[in-house]
C-alpha cells in the first residue's frame, strides 16, 4: 500500500544513523540466533488472549450471576479485546508476528473480529501514520476530526480549550465511530486526508464483510438466541467496547500525543523533511514505563513505541532487547531517544500536552519557544 505519489514528502537527510540501527540489531539476533518472528513465546500469548477472551465472554453468556458482576465480565471482555488488538492483531497486520504471509493475514483478521477493518487499519496506521508520523495532512490518527487538537499545526475550536477534560468519553465512543466509519470508507472508497485509499481487492471485501458478519454473529446473535434481549445485549457490548476505546486510545496517547516530541512541517516548496527518516521517527514519538512487565506484556511492547517505528517489523516481544541498543546508537548519533520512566509520568505530560493544545494561541507561542 503506498499513498498518492504527489503528495509524498521525503526525507532529505542521511546521516548514517538508520544503517548502523539497522547493521546492530541483525547482529544481535544472528550473534544470539534468535527468530525475529515465529517467536513461541509469542503463540503462546496469542493463546492466552485468545482464552481470556472467549472465557470473559462465556462467564458473561453461560453463568447465573447477577447483573453487576456480568457488566464487570464486560469490562474484562473489553480488556480482552485491547490485548488483542494491542498485542496479536497489531503485530500480524504489520507483518511482525510470522515469516509466512498467509499466517499474518489469517492472524490478522482478529482486526475485523473485533470491529476494526485490518484493510484500512493497514493504510491508516502503516502507510499514512507511520511514513508520516505528527505530520498535518498525513498522519490520520493525529487529525482528531475536529473534535480533539492533538497537534500545534492543527486549526484550534473553542470546545477544544476543555479537550484535556472530555477527552475521557471521547475514548469511550472512539471504537463505534471506528466501526461505523469505515463502513462508509469500505462502501463508497473514500480517501484519508486527502489520500485516496487503494483498491479492495475481492478477498479484501470477502474478509472485511465475512468476519463483521461472524462477530455479530457471536456478540450478538448467539446471546439473542439463548435469551437475552436487545437492551441488555446493548449494554454489555457497550461497557465492553468502551473499556476497550479506553484503553487503546489513551496508550497511543502516550506514544505521540507529549510534551517534548515534535510536530514537524515539510518545507513547502520542496515537500521535504530535513531530518533522516529514522531520526524524525525518534523525533515524533517516545517510550514509557520500560521496566514495568506486566504493562510492556499487556500492551503489546506499545510502551516501546519509538522502538516499534524504528522496527514495526520485528515482533514486539524482543524491543525490551533492541531498546538499548537503539539507546547506544542514538547517543553515538547525537540523537534524542525520549522515553519517559513510568506510565504516570507519560500521562501526566499527555494531560499537560492536551490542556496546552486547548490554547488557541499555541502555536505561536510553540513556534517562538
Amino acid at each position: 500500500m503506498e499513498t498518492n505519489q504527489k503528495q509524498r514528502v521525503t526525507f532529505s537527510k542521511n546521516i548514517g544513523f538508520r544503517k548502523e540501527l539497522n547493521r546492530r540489531v541483525d547482529e544481535y539476533f544472528t550473534v544470539n540466533n534468535i527468530r525475529k518472528k515465529d517467536n513461541p513465546a509469542m503463540y503462546f500469548k496469542t493463546a492466552i488472549i485468545f482464552s481470556w477472551i472467549i472465557g470473559a465472554w462465556a462467564f458473561v453468556i453461560f453463568v447465573p450471576a447477577p447483573m453487576l458482576i456480568k457488566a464487570l465480565g464486560c469490562v474484562v471482555l473489553g480488556l480482552g479485546i485491547a490485548a488483542c488488538g494491542m498485542s496479536v492483531g497489531h503485530d500480524a497486520n504489520h507483518g511482525a508476528y510470522s515469516y509466512n504471509s498467509t499466517v499474518n493475514k489469517a492472524i490478522g483478521l482478529t482486526y475485523d473480529f473485533i470491529g476494526v477493518s485490518n484493510f484500512i487499519w493497514r493504510f491508516r496506521h502503516n502507510v499514512l501514520h507511520h511514513n508520516y508520523t505528527n505530520l498535518k495532512d498525513y498522519d490520520a490518527e493525529i487529525r482528531g476530526d475536529g473534535v480533539v487538537r492533538m497537534s500545534p499545526n492543527n486549526e484550534h475550536k473553542p470546545h477544544q480549550r476543555f479537550q484535556h477534560l472530555f477527552i475521557w468519553f471521547i475514548y469511550l465512543i472512539i471504537p463505534f465511530y471506528w466501526y461505523l466509519n469505515e463502513f462508509k470508507l469500505i462502501i463508497f472508497q473514500e480517501s484519508l486526508l486527502g489520500h485516496k485509499i487503494p483498491q479492495l481487492k475481492v478477498t479484501d471485501l470477502i474478509a472485511f464483510w465475512g468476519m463483521r458478519f461472524l462477530s455479530l454473529c457471536f456478540f450478538i446473535g448467539i446471546p439473542l438466541l439463548l435469551g437475552y434481549g436487545p437492551l441488555q445485549i446493548f449494554i454489555g457490548l457497550s461497557i465492553a467496547y468502551m473499556s476497550y476505546g479506553l484503553v487503546a486510545c489513551e496508550i497511543f496517547m502516550l506514544a505521540h500525543v507529549l510534551e517534548g516530541l515534535e510536530f514537524p512541517e515539510p518545507d513547502p516548496k520542496s515537500n521535504t523533511i530535513e531530518d533522516e527518516w529514522a531520526v524524525f521517527q525518534l523525533k515524533t514519538t517516545a517510550d514509557f514505563a520500560p521496566h514495568n512487565p506486566i504493562l510492556n506484556w499487556y500492551v503489546g511492547g506499545l510502551n516501546y513505541q519509538a522502538i516499534h517505528h524504528l522496527f514495526p517489523q520485528i515482533c514486539h516481544i524482543h524491543y525490551p532487547k533492541i531498546a538499548p541498543i537503539v539507546a547506544e546508537v542514538a547517543k553515538e548519533f547525537g540523537v534524542n531517544y525520549q522515553v519517559y520512566p513510568t506510565f504516570s509520568s507519560a500521562f501526566a505530560s499527555n494531560y499537560r500536552w492536551l490542556k496546552l493544545m486547548g490554547n488557541p494561541e499555541v502555536k505561536r507561542e510553540v513556534s517562538l519557544g
